[in-house]
Formats: C-alpha cells, sequence, structure tokens
C-alpha cells in the first residue's frame, strides 16, 4: 500500500495469521547512567489502560516495557533546560489542522498573507499556510504495479513484467480468497449479533468477550469467533470495515476493474514531468477527514501537545509540525514524495518523517535526488521499514538509501523497524520488516495511542507509527542540541539505543526465533534517554 499503513487489520493478513532476576549492564556518562536492557525479564502483569496508552514513553528498566524513556528523560535531564523550535515536515495523507490537540502545534508560514489568493513569498504555492496539498481532491489511487502495466512508458522491460508479475499474483490470490473473505465478513456480522444480543449493549471489550461463559452453543461459538477477531486490537465497525475494503479489492483485482481507473487526471498535471510543478493546492486536510487518519495519527505521535489532559501526549515539545499532503489510499507518486520533500526542506524543516512505502518506485531517482538536497541542507530523513514481515535486504522498499541495497547514497536517512510493548521474545512486531543492512535501529509500533481526525485518538499499528516515535526524538535532540547536524543525530539514534541481546520471534512465528541483533544495523531500540545524554557529551 501507499502510506505504510497501519495495521488495522488486513483481511488478507487474518488468512494468513492464524518472574526472574534481573542482570543489569551500565555505562557511566557525565552524571547519569546510560539505560541497558535488563535480561530474562518479562512483565508478568497486563499493560494497565494507562500504561498501553503512554507505553512507548516509558522506561525498559523501571517499567520492563520497551518503550523509549521519554518521560524519564524529560524528568531527569531536560526539567532545567530550554530547547528552540524545531519544524518537523509529516509528508503522509494529510493532517487535521483542527484537531484540539494539534492546533498549538502548527508550522505557520509567516511570509504569506492567508486568504489573499497571492504567492506572497514566491515559492510557487499560494496561501500555504501550515503546507502543502500536492495531492488537491484525490484521496485514491492506484498503486505502481498498476500504473506501470497501464503506461509501459515509465518503466523498462523487466519493471514492466515484474508489475505484470505482481497483478497476475494477486489476482490469483483474490479468486482464491474473495469466497473465504465473504464467510469471514458473514462469521464476524453474526458473531458480532449474537453477542450484542448476549450482552445487550452495541460496544463491547476483548475482555468481555474472554469472561463469557454460556451453555448457549451460539453464543460460545460467537465468542470463539470474535475473541480471535478482537485480538488484533480493533473495534468490531472497523473490522467490518477493512474486510468490506479488502473484499471490494478483491473484486476490482478479479474484475481487472483495478486497471481501468485514471485517477490522476483531475489534478492536471504530468505525473512523469518532475518540472511540472504548479499543481495541488493549500487545503493540507483535504476533501475528507476521513482520509486523512493515517498522518494526523503520525502527527500526534511526533507533536500531540503534552500535559494538557487531552489525548495522549508527543514525544517532543518545541516542535512545529509542517503538513505535506502527498500520499493517497493507494500508492504515492515519486513525484509527489521528492517535490514534497524539497517543500519541506525549503520551509525550515530540520526532521521529515516519512511512513510510506512501496515496492516499485519507476521515478525513484527524483526522491534520491530530493532526499540527497535535504542532506545538504541538514536535515533528517525518518522511513518507515515497512510492514511485509520481509527482510529488506532482499525485498524492495523504495524508498532507500543504498539502491543496491548496500552502499548508502546520503547519511541523513534512518530506516525504523517497529517493536511490539511485550519485552521478551515477542519484542518485534509481528509485521515489522526487518533487514541487517537497510534496517537501521527498532522503535515502538504495536498500538500506538494518538490523534486521529475530528477530535478523536485511536490506538495504531505499524511501522508508520515506530518512524514519527524516532522522529519524535530526533527532534528533541535538534531542540536542545541544535549544533548537532542530521548526520550525527542518525548516529546518536542507533548508537545509544538499548542493545537486545537476546533471541526474538521473527514474523510472527513461533518457529522463527533469531538474534534480536542480526534484524537491524544497531541491533538496537532506540531510547531518549540515552540518546540525549550522548548527544550532550557530543555538543562538548
Amino acid at each position: 500500500m501507499n502510506t505504510i499503513k497501519p495495521i488495522y487489520i488486513s483481511a488478507f493478513a487474518l488468512l494468513i495469521l492464524a518472574g526472574c532476576g534481573t542482570t543489569k549492564q551500565v555505562v557511566k556518562t557525565t552524571d547519569h547512567v546510560a539505560i541497558t536492557a535488563p535480561l530474562n525479564v518479562h512483565k508478568k502483569a497486563p499493560l494497565t489502560e494507562m500504561q498501553l496508552k503512554r507505553w512507548s514513553h516509558l522506561d525498559i528498566v523501571n517499567d520492563t516495557i520497551p518503550g523509549m524513556s521519554v518521560d524519564r528523560a524529560y524528568a531527569e535531564l531536560l526539567k532545567d533546560k530550554k530547547g528552540v523550535p524545531v519544524i518537523v515536515g509529516i509528508v503522509d495523507s494529510g493532517v487535521d489542522i483542527e484537531h484540539e490537540d494539534l492546533k498549538s502545534v502548527l508550522w505557520t508560514n509567516t511570509k504569506e498573507i492567508p486568504g489573499n489568493g497571492i504567492d506572497d513569498d514566491n515559492n510557487g504555492y499560494i496561501d500555504d499556510i501550515h503546507g502543502w496539498n500536492f495531492l488537491g481532491d484525490i484521496t485514491k489511487e492506484n498503486l505502481e504495479y498498476e500504473r506501470i502495466i497501464k503506461d509501459k512508458s515509465i518503466a523498462d522491460d523487466a519493471t514492466y513484467q515484474a508489475a505484470k508479475a505482481t497483478n497476475d499474483k494477486k489476482v490469483a490470490e483474490a479468486v482464491m480468497g474473495k469466497s473465504r473473505l465473504e464467510e469471514m465478513l458473514a462469521a464476524i456480522k453474526e458473531g458480532d449479533a449474537v453477542l450484542v444480543k448476549h450482552f445487550g449493549k452495541p460496544v463491547y471489550t476483548i475482555e468481555d468477550v474472554k469472561a463469557i461463559t454460556s451453555k448457549d452453543a451460539a453464543v460460545e461459538k460467537s465468542k470463539t469467533v470474535m475473541q480471535r477477531m478482537l485480538s488484533f486490537g480493533l473495534p468490531v465497525a472497523e473490522l467490518k470495515e477493512a474486510i468490506e475494503k479488502d473484499l471490494e479489492d478483491s473484486k476490482a483485482l478479479v474484475s481487472g476493474e483495478n486497471l481501468k481507473t485514471d485517477y490522476r487526471k483531475v489534478l492536471g498535471d504530468n505525473p512523469n514531468d518532475i518540472k511540472d510543478v504548479k499543481y495541488g493546492n493549500n487545503n493540507v486536510m483535504g476533501p475528507d477527514k476521513k482520509e486523512i487518519l493515517h498522518g494526523t495519527h503520525v502527527a500526534g505521535i511526533v507533536a500531540q501537545s503534552r500535559h494538557n489532559d487531552l489525548g495522549g501526549d508527543g514525544v517532543a515539545n518545541n516542535v512545529q509540525i509542517l503538513t505535506v499532503r502527498a500520499v493517497p489510499d493507494g500508492d504515492e507518486y515519486d513525484k509527489d514524495i521528492a517535490l514534497g520533500i524539497r517543500y519541506a526542506v525549503d520551509n525550515g524543516a530540520k526532521v521529515i518523517n516519512g511512513s510510506f512505502g512501496k515496492s516499485f518506485s519507476p521515478h525513484k531517482q527524483w526522491v534520491y535526488d530530493a532526499i540527497k538536497y535535504a542532506e545538504s541542507k541538514d536535515v533528517l530523513f525518518v522511513h518507515a521499514a515497512g510492514n511485509d514481515a520481509k527482510d529488506i535486504d532482499y525485498a524492495d522498499n523504495y524508498p532507500t538509501d543504498a539502491d543496491d541495497k548496500k552502499t548508502e547514497y546520503a547519511d541523513n536517512v534512518i530506516t525504523i523497524g517497529a517493536l511490539n510493548y511485550e519485552y521478551g521474545d515477542k519484542v518485534v512486531a509481528r509485521f515489522s520488516n526487518i533487514g541487517k543492512i537497510n534496517v537501521d535501529v527498532f522503535a515502538p509500533g504495536v498500538q500506538i495511542y494518538a490523534t486521529t481526525p475530528n477530535n478523536t485518538y485511536q490506538y495504531l499499528q505499524g511501522t508508520s507509527m515506530a518512524a514519527p516515535n524516532v522522529a519524535g526524538v530526533a527532534a528533541l535532540i535538534r531542540s536542545y542540541y541544535p549544533k548537532l547536524s542530521a548526520k550525527q543525530v542518525k548516529q546518536i539514534l542507533m548508537d545509544s539505543g538499548v542493545a537486545i541481546t537476546t533471541n526474538v520471534i521473527v514474523g510472527g512465528k513461533a518457529n522463527d526465533t533469531r538474534p534480536f541483533t542480526v534484524l537491524s544495523k544497531s541491533g538496537k531500540i532506540v531510547n531518549a534517554y540515552n540518546a540525549l545524554l550522548m548527544a550532550e557529551k557530543m555538543s562538548k
């Protein structure tokens, strides 16, 4: 998909997924002690609701939760310090700039006069007050392999054949899976109806379901079905919606409808001409707030206001969110991403979050050039590793900072895998991509609580959520230690992380265990406390 989507629950994924003592090692740094992972510790009690909402901010030693020690960093390291404002570019599906918990952290272009229809700052974008929308009124898009099949001119023959093979495989899967999806949807609807009647209320939790004791065969059957479905952490309504969408997509694949629609034509630009830049508008929320859930959630993880008794807390204070709407429901265009990165750089972003990715990238050089441009302007690009449970040292996941999967062309890209909140052998999110060369470090990415459109808050998961957690820590470093370069910040994030030295389950497969150290370049998980300690030392 386009954005490295939060793992709501793909119906296809549903088809596939079926107290000890501690030893602590310490490293002396300045007046504080760097955090290292306790060995052979597993949290026995389930997380409370408050812990779950904040788990990415908690401490791996004090809480035995593999969070980033954000709260501890604020309490012990930052309480008497003042930082400088840092602009973070959110290149995504759009952000709800009217959200109660984001309004106070928005970047505002002071060089533009709102609503006068004039490009006051002469940057080519009229009335770009809070960012720019490169998608106009587009919400849905084709996947890149579909666009390649429709227009052979944008790729070489080998890429075209690979795209066609991908489509053929997906069609075959859709033919086989369509009836199963229909069965699943029917089972959920039937099970939900039975349990709604049993509970006497329209909404219930997985805890309610687990507690059911009944001699009614229909209730027991529904308990089994709905307990499995709710184990993915989504409300019943969202489960139904996700499966209905997968069913709709399956029907489109089987019929060939997926190759017929040209969504881009309403925008009026030539997506294969990087010099054609005058398109889009300043409505960074797009035409439909429901379609900006992903970007709003990502922005909240980085910067939702701290300690204001609303929703959750962002990782970073002193942050201004600059919105670039460039990622639709489908695959992003290379052109939009390249121009979006350049826009964020030119308007002062020091950190850019990219929670998107795809397997085909016909104009990848445009994106590479934009990343190198960001490098030349000392901007860190934080990228999600992807949610396919694949090794991206071998599988494609664009954009990358090493086109040959070995040699980096830029020093300002950091690629993030996702962690689960269970410290132990299940600490790696079962969906997360891995890569000893091409994943740099891991961060919390399961059940992350943050802003969603219309003043709401939700738990979402994916490497899409892990990346902004790291972008938030990067923003903290750049705020309190502004003299450090993007390259230095990247190295701090990797080198200061907490090393996990045990074996972990990979891809959610209990029979596939590997040393955590081989799943990324650093073999570590991001830790804000350690990062700030190292930043303090490096800045002297």
